[in-house]
């Protein structure tokens, strides 16, 4: 059986993140293990390029990239170092209208020495629910995670975070995690999601004592209407999307220190615009969270359809412009 790119890439990612192992893991879904560790060993090298089978279209000459088009790749590389080729890939599809492929971007990138490790990060724990939502609000992802601000002590950061999007619908430091920290969570989040309907998104938490608290369920059901959900006791993957969040956000914002909560704050607030608006998640199609909480994601798509098409065509036909230029000059020199 052949595998496409993409299934390999999957297969890859399914294998390093399991929990029960590499070896139990490939006698599950029947791979040679000495075939996966050849995918791995290319695809950790070469990035996705390493995944494509060796054997080369003759046809493949016609869909090459303009230089103007690689010059580009470059600057916006350089101009925002902290994004990898994926993200930079659909960077440049929104925002220069210029459709180039995330497996180009990295050939691009790795031919003038810009990448030197895999532009791939493997998870060790699972990012979905085992539910999955459908739509926007149907479920929210709440949790606290900590930090010590120098001369203050410790502060209790409590985040909303929209299942179906990942959009950070509300999120604020607190001095305790209790049970009316996380009723004015949800106060502010019902605010600013400008719920008015009589469907409340169902509440998505640990086993931790603020949350399994009557009074607050009482609250919860009482004044919206909310049913709350627990992921399983000592299995936070459950809770993944939020998980994942709270990882990636404190390997940015926990660099440096803080003297005061503002400060804390501040760097907060500037990391969850970036998050809401400008990453683009792999796992929703390469739009950001906003893209999908607003409902523009689908107009965004067939945007970077159209331009995908439009792009191979105009690569075909300059192409075939050549090709007809050295014809002509062939016949020429011929007479």
């Amino acid at each position: 059986m052949r595998f496409t790119v993409s299934e390999k890439q999957e297969i890859i990612h399914m294998v390093t993140r399991s929990e029960i192992g590499v070896n139990k893991t490939l006698r599950k879904i029947g791979l040679n293990k000495s075939t996966f560790y050849n995918w791995y060993n290319a695809y950790s090298e070469n990035g996705v390029d390493g995944l494509i089978p060796n054997k080369r279209s003759r046809n493949r000459q016609w869909n090459s990239i303009p230089q103007q088009q690689k010059n580009l790749v470059v600057k916006v590389a350089l101009d925002h170092p902290e994004l990898s080729s994926r993200e930079l890939a659909y960077k440049i599809t929104d925002e220069q209208q210029v459709f180039i492929s995330e497996s180009s971007v990295y050939r691009i990138l790795k031919a003038r020495g810009l990448i030197t490790a895999p532009a791939h990060i493997f998870m060790s724990a699972s990012d979905e629910f085992k539910d999955k939502t459908t739509f926007v609000h149907q479920m929210w992802q709440t949790d606290f995670t900590y930090f010590k601000i120098l001369g203050w002590g410790w502060y209790y950061l409590s985040t909303v975070l929209d299942d179906y999007s990942r959009y950070i619908v509300h999120w604020e430091l607190c001095r305790t995690m209790k049970a009316d920290d996380v009723k004015r969570s949800v106060d502010r989040a019902i605010i600013k999601a400008k719920l008015v309907t009589k469907q409340k998104p169902k509440l998505l938490s640990d086993y931790g004592s603020c949350y399994i608290a009557t009074e607050l369920k009482s609250y919860l059901k009482d004044n919206y209407q909310i049913d709350q959900v627990h992921g399983r006791p000592n299995h936070p993957q459950t809770q993944g999307k939020i998980e994942r969040y709270h990882r990636t956000m404190k390997n940015v914002v926990k660099l440096d220190n803080y003297y005061a909560p503002e400060e804390l704050e501040s760097a907060l607030e500037k990391f969850v615009h970036t998050y809401n608006n400008e990453r683009y998640h792999e796992s929703l199609k390469n739009l950001t969270p906003a893209d999908v909480y607003f409902g523009r994601g689908e107009e965004i798509l067939k945007e970077r359809n159209r331009l995908k098409k439009l792009a191979f065509e105009n690569r075909r036909n300059e192409y075939l412009k050549s090709k007809k230029s050295t014809n002509k000059k062939n016949h020429l020199y011929l007479k």
